[in-house]
This record gives C-alpha cells, sequence and structure tokens, in this order.
C-alpha cells in the first residue's frame, strides 16, 4: 500500500534513538506507547480521506553517526535488526488498537533512517537516501500536517533538534545526490579504511510486491540501504537498485488471483515506497527525476528506469523466472532477500558461477511474525496486514 504525499494528509512522527541492544520487549518499552496513540490519530484522519494518511516514521538511528564514508553493509546487519523491530510493533500494535495498515484506505507507515544523536558532528548529508540526517530531513519541506514526539527526555531532545534545523533551513542541494563530507570527516584516515568489507554500487532484489505492505517496504527499505552512497572518493561511480517485480503471467494461480493488482500498479506502488525514502530534495529545488519505459526483446526486456540523480537509476524489471537481471546482469554484485527465501540466493549464486562470475554477496531480512513476546493473540490479525495471500483474501470477502 502507497499513496502519494499529495493525495493523502501526512503525518511526522520521531523517534528518538533506539535501545540497546534493540530488543523487540526494549522497543514496546520505548515506543509502544507513543506509536498507539498516533497511530489512532493517524487513523482517524485516514477515515476522512478517500486515500488514507501517510505516517513517516523519522527513526534516529545513533549507531549511524560519523559511519557516512564506510560500505552500508558493514552497518547493515544492526540497522535491519531495527527497522525490522520497528515494523514488528507497528504491525503488532495495529493489530491489537485494530487499526488498517494494510488497505489503501489506512494508514501508509513509512520508516525514514535518521542519522543522529543528540552530540552527533556537524557532517552533512545530501537529500539521495535512505539515510539522511535531521538538517536534510528539515530541509525535505514534505507537506506534514502534524509532528508528533515522544515524551521523555531523549524524544523532547530530538524534536528539538529537528525545530531547530527546521529554523535554520538551507535551500543547499547537490543534484549528484549522495554524501558531502565535512573537512575533518575527509581528513579521517580511519574513515576511509574498509578492510575486506566491499561496496556494492549495484544491488537487485525481487517479489511479486502485490498490494505492498510492511514486509515489503522492510526488504526495499534495507536494499536501498545496501546500495553504498556517492563519496568524495567516487563521486563519478553509477549505481542502480534493481527490483524484479514478477510478470503477470506467472501470478494466474495464485490464490484470490482476482484480486491481484498488475504489474503497472505494482512497479507504481514499489516507486512510491522507494521516492518516499530515498528522495528528500526540497521541491524548491525542481530535481528533474527522469522515468523511461523500456520494451526490449528476451528476458529482462521491460522495465521502468527512474533516473533520481545523474549517477542513481533505479530500475523496474519485469521477471518471468526465479533469476531475473541476477544472471544477465553481471555488475550486479549485492542481492537481498528475506531469511525465507535463502535458498533463491544460493540457486543465483550457483547460475552465477556456470557463468564464470562473481557471486553475489547475500543480505537477509527477517521475517516478521507475532512471536511469543507479544500480548495476545495476533496469529490471525497481525499476518493478515504481512501477507499479500491474506490482504487479497480480505478484499475478495469484502466484494462478496
Amino acid at each position: 500500500m502507497t499513496n502519494e504525499a499529495g493525495d493523502a494528509p501526512n503525518f511526522l512522527l520521531l523517534l528518538p534513538p533506539t535501545p540497546s541492544p534493540p530488543s523487540q520487549s526494549a522497543l514496546r518499552a520505548a515506543y509502544r506507547e507513543t506509536l498507539a496513540q498516533v497511530l489512532k490519530e493517524v487513523a482517524a484522519a485516514s477515515s476522512e480521506s478517500s486515500n488514507g494518511a501517510i505516517l513517516e516514521i523519522a527513526l534516529a538511528c545513533s549507531h549511524l553517526v560519523g559511519q557516512e564514508n564506510r560500505p552500508n553493509s558493514e552497518t547493515y546487519a544492526e540497522t535491519q535488526t531495527v527497522i525490522a523491530g520497528l515494523y514488528k510493533l507497528t504491525c503488532v500494535v495495529a493489530a491489537q488498537e485494530k487499526i488498517n495498515v494494510e488497505g489503501a484506505d489506512g494508514v501508509d507507515v513509512r520508516i525514514l533512517i535518521v542519522s543522529w544523536s543528540p552530540d552527533q558532528s556537524d557532517t552533512v548529508r545530501l537529500p539521495i537516501g535512505p539515510i539522511v540526517d535531521l538538517q536534510t530531513l528539515a530541509n525535505s519541506q514534505r507537506p506534514w500536517q502534524y509532528a508528533f514526539g515522544v515524551e521523555s527526555a531523549e524524544g523532547e531532545a530530538f524534536v528539538k533538534a529537528f525545530v531547530l534545523a527546521k529554523q535554520s533551513r538551507t535551500e543547499a542541494y547537490h543534484p549528484q545526490g549522495g554524501i558531502a563530507m565535512s573537512a575533518q570527516t575527509q581528513a579521517d584516515p580511519q574513515s576511509q579504511s574498509i578492510g575486506t568489507v566491499k561496496r556494492h554500487n549495484h544491488v537487485a532484489v525481487g517479489g511479486t510486491f502485490d498490494h505492498l505492505h510492511i514486509g515489503h517496504k522492510l526488504l526495499l527499505t534495507m536494499t536501498a540501504l545496501c546500495v553504498d552512497s556517492t563519496t568524495f572518493e567516487n563521486q563519478d561511480q553509477a549505481r542502480s537498485l534493481t527490483i524484479g517485480i514478477t510478470g503477470d503471467e506467472l501470478l494466474k494461480n495464485k490464490k484470490f488471483a482476482e484480486c491481484l493488482e498488475s504489474w503497472h500498479d505494482r512497479q507504481k506502488a514499489v516507486w512510491s515506497f522507494l521516492k518516499a525514502i530515498i528522495d528528500f530534495a526540497p521541491p524548491t529545488n525542481l530535481q528533474n527525476i527522469n522515468i523511461e519505459e523500456v520494451n526490449g526483446q528476451g528476458p529482462n526486456g521491460h522495465a521502468v528506469n527512474i533516473f533520481i540523480a545523474p549517477d542513481f537509476v533505479v530500475k523496474c524489471v519485469e521477471i518471468w523466472d526465479p533469476f531475473g537481471p541476477t544472471i544477465t546482469n553481471e555488475e550486479i554484485s549485492a542481492l537481498v532477500i528475506s531469511a525465507e527465501t535463502r535458498s533463491g540466493g544460493k540457486a543465483v549464486n550457483d547460475k552465477r558461477k556456470e557463468k564464470g562470475w562473481a557471486e553475489l554477496e547475500v543480505f537477509e531480512v527477517d521475517v516478521l511474525d507475532a512471536g511469543a513476546d507479544d500480548d495476545g493473540k495476533l496469529d490471525d490479525t497481525f499476518q493478515s496486514k504481512i501477507s499479500s495471500t491474506e490482504i487479497r483474501r480480505a478484499l475478495a470477502q469484502r466484494k462478496k
């Protein structure tokens, strides 16, 4: 589920840095009460709108501060745990409070990754995410109707910092995207040492992405994060994010196929969500995003390519097999999968080895489930929020 910001009321929730370690019980203690209250208020607004409502959760990630010039793979595991935990908590709260976060007429929740801590340096990021600093978020001038915070010392500090950033808003914009390092960061030799960790400029993910739900959002967010940002060392390095989206013909035997979205609708939903988490250019800068549809012959010939910066393209490719562009595009170096599709990653690398290509580095995202530490019986209601099949089942029942 995704909505365009101009079509639905838009709200912002500022969450201070996560507890360490970010266990589900710790996240629940830190955020549950606030999250429940905010979801109820935004749900009330969605009921008055034919297009639902948008809730953007700006999550402060202190572990990302000072890591601007390191490969994103070094912080992937910790970031994935935090984002997956917060999305899971959102589903749990929504299930308990009977709040719609899966339908087009409900609350469209999006987690924004903000590199911030109370004592952070003056490093400035440029407006291509998914990791942004607080100043970039403030500069984005998104149409939030209201901003919420957490009633705690940490929460108040984060809100205060955001208000100050809004007041000192600058219009500086760099069309290349990526990161602008302060002189201190550039001069730090430790920040340039990456050891054996590899940078990834071309990353892929695949799926049906039918009725985009929170599980899809986690997968897409972590895929976007795996594409390393532009640095002063590789300003001209081309980057791409490839999303393989299953063709309509392969889905005709799915359960409740009559409620399946078309490939173009699924592609638009994927891009709408990705744009929300990676494009923070303020509207006054009139960022030039070029979109082109390609209808070539052969496998992976049909695609929608979105150029969001001179060095960065998002490729939405129609796929007709489990491999997609990972075995036709040698420059792809990383693949993001869910833990339940681990065998698919191995199959891709087996194919690449047969071709004499380098294997992909495979990154996993957690499978979201209710878990044993959650209150109440959530299996059915929780599952309906993170399963395309269950969403289609509900739609089919409503049609009857």
